[in-house]
């Protein structure tokens, strides 16, 4: 069910909500949270249709901000508020409410928000793009416990990492994290196979890819040990190489879905890794409404050396025993190497 509101007021809006779910035969209000949405028109479409798909693990009041950039001097004068109401099956497992903000009111899009938050229940708060320098301070970002960013989406995603860590506050994530999980897990696990003092490791994959710069920055800061940049053609992350006095421990993904787990004195293992789409990258992010203290480590601990110039070598990772071929250096960020720590149980 879909209500078109013009030139409307959050107190209105409300009313339609709640005549809606008398329409549909659902006046009971079951949703575990509020998903603030604050995108473009541009985005709009693809940015609800993730934010409803996630909604189906998580049930929420979906709200959509979209400021509408007037185009004379008197139409930003304007202030004018119009509205969608989707309710039932138009809007996932909860309901959804479009706001775009006319003229002045784009600058108070807190103002229409608040009174639109389901009462207590969390808020979070989601750029798809464009988002802004310090999501704890924006005036949207101040109402949530959680603000989802994607440095991914930005023009220059590395320098946007070091703005997020320069102005990480507790509640802060960002999507280009949340796509390395089952990285993490993956290697995780693998050291717990095989613990071994780890001495070294390599992280290939795109250039001015966030997503491997986090990765770096995680195994540098909990193992304590040089952590190399280098470039392959993609998709996204494709390989991660450790170094270990038991041997070489190697994780690869060259097609971006299936990866194989090699381990000195054991055979290759074949991992699924595939690339996972926003709305799962979402729903992972709900799960959890606490700080996330391993992303700030993470973060902070690489943001002064993302344009430090280190060496980047170009050839391919190589699995156990291979020698690794000699190729052309280029300039790429990387993690600063820091010494050697036996800190394999990290």
């Amino acid at each position: 069910m879909k209500i078109d509101l013009t030139e409307t007021t959050s107190s209105k809006i409300n009313q339609a909500l709640v005549s809606a779910r008398r329409a549909i035969g659902t006046p009971a209000i079951g949703m575990v949270l509020t998903l603030v949405v604050v995108t473009d028109e541009e985005n709009a479409y693809d940015a609800l249709k993730s934010a409803g798909d996630a909604s189906r693990e998580h049930p929420s009041r979906i709200i959509a901000v979209i400021k509408r950039v007037s185009r004379s001097p008197r139409a930003r004068r304007d202030a004018r508020l119009d509205a969608e109401v989707r309710v039932g099956s138009d809007a996932g497992t909860g309901e959804t409410v479009v706001l775009r903000l006319h003229g002045e009111l784009a600058n108070h899009a807190q103002s229409v928000v608040l009174p639109l938050l389901l009462p207590d229940a969390p808020v979070v708060v989601w750029w798809p793009e464009d988002a802004p320098s310090d999501p704890a301070k924006d005036p949207l970002g101040a109402l949530a416990q959680r603000r989802i960013t994607d440095t991914y989406s930005a023009e220059l995603p590395l320098e946007e990492l070091a703005v997020r860590a320069a102005t990480y506050s507790p509640g802060d994530t960002d999507l280009a994290w949340t796509r390395i999980t089952p990285w993490r897990s993956m290697l995780a696990a693998a050291l717990d196979q095989q613990p071994a003092e780890v001495i070294g490791a390599t992280v290939e994959g795109e250039s001015d890819n966030p997503s491997c710069e986090l990765l770096a920055m995680w195994l540098a800061d909990r193992l304590d040990v040089p952590v190399e940049r280098t470039i392959s053609e993609g998709p996204g992350l494709t390989a991660v190489r450790m170094e270990t006095k038991n041997g070489v421990i190697v994780l690869d993904r060259a097609d971006g879905s299936l990866a194989t787990l090699s381990m000195q004195n054991q055979p290759d293992r074949a991992v699924a890794l595939k690339r996972r789409d926003t709305a799962e990258l979402l729903a992972e992010e709900l799960r959890r409404l606490d700080p996330d203290n391993t992303y700030a480590s993470a973060v902070k601990f690489g943001v002064d050396r993302l344009h430090a110039g280190g060496e980047v070598k170009a050839a391919p990772i190589e699995g156990p025993g291979e020698k690794a071929d000699k190729a052309a250096e280029a300039k790429a960020p990387a993690a600063k190497k820091a010494p050697a720590k036996k800190a394999a149980s990290k």
